[in-house]
């Protein structure tokens, strides 16, 4: 046998495997310290039985070899751990999955980051609508150690079954990424994995003993077949998560997290002088703020900072308004929430807010853009004319915003205007107030009449 492995063509493929093992060489470890299961046949992937809650050390281990990934050296890299399934009909529709997890548990998240018992980890931060992940900074040649909580149980997402039901898998991910020259951490260094089932308190530690007492009845030659129980659990490489920073994925099965500190976001609020019946109440006017599908890159992203998305210019960083457009409704609740996914569809499409009420205002006969009617079927033009009316849309039903709307429709300076009136019985003038306005009816007619004031100073409007 020795002589055949010393033929020439096994020594090339030898002399290759050093090599091949060398490119991949690991250069971070993974360990959870939690036991694998005994009841895991050889050439399986381990398991590992969480309790719901418990806090459970994940050490962060540096493995590079001397003068691997040099750049590295002195400096931070990035981690985000999450808690996925395992099974892949599950992962397809894992945003379904924790949106009903969600419903049924408010204010919980899959997985936390125990923060006080945890060592060496920088910068800790969550996003609110990725509950399944945490990420940090940490330095590879300090001890580090990050304890997390699983909060989800397998059998919240099993069917029920008669007779029982049986738990599905998660797994513990673990991407890691260094910074890039741009100060972000986006470029993907290593990935990890392990198999877990989480149970109920204390129940992972039933569950283990009773797989120890099956091994126990079992002979010596089925022992064979099984792997041991490690009291730690190894991490084993895998793909980078499809939803990590580095790429957007489009069918990738949850939506790329994008992780900002709590921060205030500043956005610019329109002149609330704005008769537009799109006006709307969150900082914006649609009538001048629809995203164009000519829109560069640059100016998609400052619409997503006007709109209030910030939290979502990283994820969206390459698109411009036509990619941003093309997304359908689904695509927006998939990537962003249901929450943010719906808005941003919404301000897409110009979603308008419907005005609490409608006026229509036309100045007096003497002052106002006249439209000749076209001429009778006997020739004679008509003696009427047409008078052009503005429409006046109010979100809110106060006498200011009358004021505002008319100055801006009839391009009078605001602070021109002294007060607004409304021609009552017998031609006497009504003061127009807030509570006038509530018991307006909805698209009432009113003509336009502007007086100067006595002391010469600005003007009155009277509303006939």
């Amino acid at each position: 046998f020795s002589d055949v492995l010393a033929l020439p063509i096994f020594k090339q493929e030898d002399s290759s495997l050093p090599q091949e093992n060398e490119t991949k060489h690991p250069p971070f470890q993974y360990v959870m310290c939690a036991a694998t299961s005994p009841a895991v046949k050889l050439y399986d992937e381990t398991l590992t039985y969480l309790n719901q809650g418990q806090s459970y050390e994940i050490r962060m281990l540096d493995n590079r070899k001397a003068g691997d990934i040099p750049e590295i050296n002195g400096k931070l890299v990035k981690s985000i751990i999450r808690v996925v399934f395992h099974d892949r009909r599950l992962q397809y529709t894992e945003h379904q999955q924790l949106e009903g997890w969600k419903w049924n548990r408010p204010g919980d998240r899959l997985l936390d980051l125990d923060i006080p018992m945890s060592v060496g980890v920088i910068d800790i931060k969550t996003n609110p609508s990725q509950l399944n992940a945490v990420e940090f900074l940490w330095d590879p040649t300090k001890c580090t150690s990050a304890f997390i909580q699983v909060h989800c149980i397998s059998t919240e997402f099993t069917p029920r079954k008669h007779g029982g039901e049986k738990g599905v898998p998660f797994r513990i991910q673990v991407d890691t990424f260094k910074q890039t020259e741009n100060g972000e951490y986006t470029d993907h260094l290593h990935s990890a994995s392990c198999q877990i089932k989480v149970f109920k308190p204390k129940g992972a530690d039933r569950k283990q003993k009773t797989d120890r007492e099956k091994m126990e009845k079992r002979t010596a030659h089925e022992k064979e077949k099984y792997q041991p129980s490690y009291d730690t659990t190894v991490l084993t490489e895998c793909s980078p998560w499809p939803d990590t920073p580095t790429t957007f994925v489009n069918n990738s099965p949850t939506p790329a997290p994008t992780f900002t500190s709590a921060q205030h976001n500043s956005y610019n609020v329109p002149d609330s002088n704005s008769s537009s019946p799109n006006h709307q109440g969150d900082g914006t006017s649609q009538g001048s703020g629809d995203l164009h599908p000519s829109a560069t890159i640059q100016e998609t992203q400052q619409w997503l900072l006007k709109h209030r998305f910030s939290t979502y210019t990283r994820l969206f960083s390459n698109f411009s308004g036509a990619d941003l457009l093309k997304l359908t409704r689904e695509d927006l609740v998939q990537i962003c929430g249901p929450a943010d996914g719906i808005r941003l569809y919404n301000a897409l499409k110009s979603r308008s807010v419907r005005p609490r009420l409608t006026i229509y205002v036309c100045q007096e006969p003497l002052q106002s853009i006249q439209l000749e009617r076209p001429e009778a079927g006997n020739g004679d033009s008509s003696n009427g004319a047409i008078y052009v009316y503005h429409a006046i849309y109010l979100e809110e039903m106060v006498a200011s915003e009358v004021t505002r709307k008319l100055a801006l429709a009839f391009n009078i300076p605001l602070h021109q205007i002294n007060q607004v009136y409304r021609q009552g019985p017998t031609g006497i003038h009504i003061l127009v107030s807030d509570q006038m306005v509530q018991n307006f009816q909805d698209e009432s007619c009113f003509l336009f009449t502007a007086i100067k004031a006595e002391n010469g100073e600005g003007f009155h409007i009277i509303l006939k």
